[in-house]
């Protein structure tokens, strides 16, 4: 009897741990777009909710190509406390919505494209900086924690840092 308990919980272990893997590119396939991508990505639920927040959905399941730094929840908590709360307020939509256009780069960029010292403009309008090094790629101040996740319309790169424009204030 202890056998037969013990096989069924590794046996749940096993299925939650599959079911609910954190790897954004674990079982993905390019043919989900960037939104899809993300929504079946546990690690990326807070950005998913901020993405619906500002009505961005359709925009990042649009034709693109995307290249989208993708912070993850862990990141979204490190926020000085309260701010996650107030940016998904409804009257501050404008201001989550700058946000997260400052994730998002035209054009699909992996990270062999990118160069120590780049510039890329986003589609908020303001640039972020690319810093490579021998341990890997930041953007501004967040890590590249996993790279080049191709979806139909673009590429993620999944990042440990939530960007915020030189100029945002809240």
């Amino acid at each position: 009897m202890k056998r037969l308990t013990l096989f069924f919980a590794l046996l749940l272990t096993f299925s939650f741990s599959t079911t609910f893997a954190d790897d954004p590119s674990e079982g993905k396939t390019a043919d989900q777009d960037i939104v899809d991508l993300a929504v079946s990505t546990d690690m990326l639920s807070t950005l998913v909710s901020a993405v619906k927040q500002g009505e961005l959905v359709e925009t990042l399941k649009g034709d693109g190509p995307f290249t989208v730094f993708a912070p993850t929840n862990a990141a979204f908590e490190a926020l000085p406390e309260g701010v996650l709360k107030l940016l998904l307020m409804p009257e501050n939509k404008d201001k989550l919505v700058k946000v997260l256009t400052y994730h998002v780069v035209p054009g699909s960029i992996t990270s062999d494209k990118l160069t120590d010292g780049q510039m890329a403009q986003t589609a908020e309008g303001s640039d972020v900086v690319v810093t490579k090094k021998s341990g890997g790629v930041n953007i501004n101040n967040a890590e590249v924690i996993k790279a080049n996740i191709e979806a139909s319309n673009g590429v993620v790169h999944v990042i440990d840092k939530v960007l915020l424009p030189a100029d945002f204030k809240l």
